[in-house]
């Protein structure tokens, strides 16, 4: 008997270049897809915008566009608060409106100051906290007169620690908000080398 003849296997080119052409097919249509959903809505200015105008939501458009770090870059929905903002930079008609062009409205009544006061702070000094600030006015041969409050209610932004040989624990540097309308008499107590001192306006709370 003659054994039975095996079937050969039929292999087409043609078939394996189809399946190919229809894989890059798929994969350039999921590249398209997935290029699209990469696209975020920034804010655009609606009319042009000059330094010193104030600004909310309302005066801003919605735009979707697909930029590189454009979330870090520009003003998204949302990021305007209740407030408004303050334009620090002219900002053209239908342009994206950078973050850095544009401020708090706070900073139209508020400074930030970086001052050295005499002595180690208090714990409860610490970023956020209200304090008075007391200056003595200095005199002659290195003598001091009476301290006096110079701004009441300052906000604390940072304290800066000391680093380096000139590292002292005499005197403490920080940063801290004030009024715009007290901005001149710390500048001339700075000026003047009077002995600055911060005091807590209130003392935390013991567990």
């Amino acid at each position: 008997m003659t054994s039975p003849q095996r079937k050969r296997f039929w292999f087409d080119p043609r078939l394996v270049i189809g399946l190919v052409l229809i894989a890059a097919s798929v994969a350039g249509v999921f590249g398209i897809v997935s290029s699209a959903d990469s696209s975020v809505s920034v804010l655009t200015a609606r009319d042009s915008l000059a330094p010193g105008d104030r600004i909310d939501e309302d005066d801003l458009i919605a735009t979707s566009v697909r930029i590189a770090g454009a979330g870090e870059l520009y003003l998204l929905p949302g990021d305007v608060p209740d407030e408004g903002l303050v334009v620090t930079k002219a900002v053209a008609e239908g342009e994206l409106v950078p973050t850095s062009a544009v401020g708090l409205t706070a900073g139209t009544r508020f400074a930030s100051v970086v001052l050295t006061v005499n002595g180690q702070l208090p714990g409860s000094v610490q970023p956020g906290a209200t304090v008075d600030l007391w200056a003595a006015r200095k005199g002659e041969l290195s003598s001091f007169g009476a301290p006096s409050v110079i701004v009441s209610g300052a906000t604390v932004v940072r304290v800066i620690e000391a680093e380096g040989l000139v590292a002292s624990g005499d005197v403490t540097t920080l940063e801290v908000l004030v009024p715009r309308t007290r901005i001149a008499r710390v500048l001339e107590a700075v000026a003047n080398a009077d002995a600055l001192s911060v005091v807590p306006v209130s003392l935390p709370i013991e567990n």
